[in-house]
């Protein structure tokens, strides 16, 4: 079988395809015959900077896949050949709180990822995924959609009626978007671009912001709610973004912490004053999968897919990437 790999800290060109034996799932794990993965901006980093992550090489990219199994190790239960399934970007973390363990459990990480024709993934480590995603829009949920879903129903508590407000088009944001929509809330959502603006309200968005054309983001949020701000905020920018975040949300209200794009510095004194709630977010459990999981199927939601590229081609998806000008999720076809 064929997989990608990082041999060198030398970045996205430096990728190699290579061929390797076709791994036998042991006790407790199964072998899924990967059919897509798709790029979180995560995977970018340790493509680009494999040194800090202090990561051996050779090591395969990506947390995220969808298949089908083609084999069962013993000792599985509840799993058989042919059950199409998603990876979890955890392989150790099933329920409760997140744990040290489940962070060396990431894939693509400090494990192999699944950028690569097969994958043994442990049973507790693949969810179903719903009958009517394809393999490609199956392969998007296990980081962003799961972070998204990890910030607004987990951390916020977003029900019907509430606002949010949604940074940037990317991958999480966007998932964010249709969550929220789906719940009932109000989710404003800011953009540099008036086209990627204009998809957004198209997928629901109820207000929109150019943040170029109005840097104070941040008021025009708080005219939006009559001067009280959002309930939550999915915060993907990071310590650049964040002051304004905060100023846009309201006394009591959450914000999940999920990017580092922007640099800046952090003031604790701002979340302080407002008794802000300050949640940190890496993805989540496979508890978590199941119950997003169980949403979209109700809802029928399709996630949004910018593009789709060979898995010879993986090398220009991850520039493409790169490039930041995607709406949504960046696919490769296994």
């Amino acid at each position: 079988m064929r997989a990608w790999q990082i041999v060198s800290p030398n970045g996205i060109d430096a990728l190699e395809l290579s061929e390797q034996r076709s791994p036998e799932p042991g006790p407790g794990k199964v072998k899924v015959r990967i059919r897509a993965s798709s790029i979180n901006y995560r995977d970018l980093g340790t493509v680009r900077d494999p040194v800090s992550r202090k990561l051996p090489y050779p090591r395969i990219p990506n947390s995220d896949g969808a298949g089908e199994i083609i084999a069962v190790g013993s000792g599985v239960t509840g799993l058989s050949k042919g059950a199409r399934v998603a990876s979890t970007f955890f392989q150790r973390w099933t329920d409760g709180q997140c744990s040290a363990e489940a962070m060396a459990s990431a894939l693509g990480g400090a494990l192999d990822g699944v950028l690569a024709e097969e994958a043994v993934l442990g049973a507790d480590g693949v969810v179903p995924i719903p009958d009517h995603l394809s393999f490609e829009e199956a392969a998007t949920l296990p980081c962003a959609a799961l972070t998204a879903w990890n910030a607004l129903v987990e951390a916020a508590r977003v029900k019907a009626g509430d606002t949010v407000l949604l940074l940037g088009t990317g991958g999480v944001s966007i998932f964010a978007l249709q969550f929220a929509k789906h719940m009932g809330a109000r989710p404003i959502i800011i953009s540099s671009s008036d086209a990627k603006l204009e998809r957004a309200k198209a997928l629901g968005a109820a207000h929109t912001i150019n943040y170029r054309k109005t840097p104070d983001w941040d008021r025009a949020v708080l005219d939006l709610t009559n001067g009280v701000g959002v309930d939550a905020t999915v915060e993907v920018g990071g310590a650049g973004t964040l002051p304004k975040s905060i100023a846009a949300t309201r006394v009591a209200g959450t914000i999940s912490l999920i990017g580092v794009l922007a640099g800046g510095q952090i003031d604790p004194a701002q979340f302080m004053r407002k008794s802000i709630k300050m949640q940190g977010i890496y993805v989540g459990s496979r508890r978590m999968f199941l119950d997003m999981n169980r949403a979209i199927a109700v809802g029928g939601l399709k996630p949004v897919i910018d593009q789709t590229f060979a898995f010879e081609k993986a090398r220009d998806a991850f520039h493409t990437m790169e490039a930041a000008g995607h709406f949504g999720k960046i696919v490769i076809r296994v």
